[in-house]
This record gives C-alpha cells, sequence and structure tokens, in this order.
C-alpha cells in the first residue's frame, strides 16, 4: 500500500481469480448404423451433468460427427478438403479437454476399428491427461478397456481404475433398450471422481 493511501485510508481491491472450469469430454466411439452406443453415451452424459461437479464441465462428443478417413489411405482430390477439416475439427476438439469418459463397445476381443483410427489421428491432443471408460458388450466391453489402456498408454494418457460394464443380456431389453441397473451408478460416480481429480492434477502438470 502507497503512502497516500496508508493516509487516507484507500484500501487496494482484492481481484478475485475465478477458478479454471475443467473440461471433460465424453467421447461416443462407435459409429455403426443401430449401434446402442448413443443411449449408453446419452446416459452417461446425463449421469454426469447432474452430479452438478463444480467447475467441471462435461460436452459429448459422437464420433460418427467427424468422418475421419482412415489413416494413411489414399484419398480423392476431390475429397481431400473435406478429409482434412474433418481430421482438423477432431485434433481441435479433442484438445479443448482437460480429461475423458470414452464409450466404447468391443467387437472381437477389443474396440471397434472406427474409434482405434480416430485415435491414431492424436497424440500431443491428448499427452499427460486422463481417462475414465465405459463399455458395453456380452461381457460388459471389458476387453475393449484393456485395448484402450494399451492404446492410451503409448499415447500418455493416464486411465483410471475404475470402469462401467454394461451387459448386453442383463442392462438391456432385447439387446437394445437400455435399462441400466442401479448398482452401475456407485460405480459411474467412483469413477467419475477418479477422472475429475486425475485430469485436475494432470492440467496442474501441463503448466
Amino acid at each position: 500500500m502507497g503512502l497516500l493511501d496508508r493516509l487516507f485510508g484507500r484500501k487496494k481491491e482484492k481481484i478475485e481469480e475465478k477458478p479454471e472450469v475443467l473440461r471433460i469430454g465424453i467421447i461416443q466411439g462407435s459409429v455403426r448404423d443401430g449401434r446402442n452406443g448413443e443411449q449408453v453415451a446419452g446416459w452417461a452424459y446425463d449421469f454426469a451433468t447432474k452430479r452438478n461437479d463444480k467447475n467441471v464441465e462435461y460436452e459429448l462428443v459422437d464420433l460418427a460427427d467427424y468422418k475421419l478417413p482412415m489413416l494413411g489411405s489414399e484419398v480423392a482430390e476431390a475429397d481431400k478438403g473435406k478429409a482434412d477439416a474433418a481430421i482438423k475439427a477432431w485434433s481441435e476438439k479433442i484438445a479443448s479437454f482437460d480429461g475423458y469418459v470414452f464409450v466404447a463397445p468391443e467387437y472381437n476381443h477389443a474396440i471397434g476399428g472406427a474409434l482405434k483410427n480416430a485415435l491414431d489421428y492424436l497424440n500431443p491432443e491428448v499427452n499427460n491427461k486422463a481417462a475414465g471408460f465405459v463399455g458395453y458388450g456380452s461381457l460388459g466391453g471389458t476387453r475393449a478397456h484393456e485395448n484402450l489402456r494399451l492404446i492410451l498408454g503409448e499415447l500418455q494418457v493416464a486411465d483410471v481404475r475404475t470402469a462401467l460394464t454394461f451387459s448386453l443380456m442383463a442392462d438391456f431389453e432385447n439387446f437394445s433398450v437400455f435399462k441400466p441397473a442401479d448398482y452401475h451408478e456407485n460405480n459411474a460416480n467412483q469413477m467419475l471422481d477418479e477422472v475429475i481429480r486425475w485430469s485436475s492434477a494432470f492440467k496442474s502438470l501441463r503448466k
């Protein structure tokens, strides 16, 4: 405080900094026609937003909205503009998040090819960030989770322990209408808590 401030009793106004918002992307990782992923990802997004986490913002991202070419494949000259725009949009969207929740079905003991291809376009966009998993399938998508852990490890993404595993037999009516059992909510809360903690820690690290 300066001399005039002391003489006239003036105080400096304290400027309060607004806490930074932690952005978490919920990635719908299936593009197949008739996919159950829309229901699962929608449930995950609704569940997350209803928690009203302080200074946390969730966004639902549908991989089907990004028409990514197969990495390394030849693209016709007439389609290069659209392909480049899709790749750029995907990169920028994923880079905008501090953490992720990947919603992925299990295909042949792994994630689907579209999600693997989309991840292959990324690297610095996701480095030193965190991710959680939501799976569905005959075994709850657990082997898709194992596959994702390997891929994300190479991309320097820290995956949390707790995951959601929805069974096609128990959590879907007629294998198509999503009706998850109530007990999944405990895992959902724990997984999101872990993603928030780790994403926050890594955000500080990236600074």
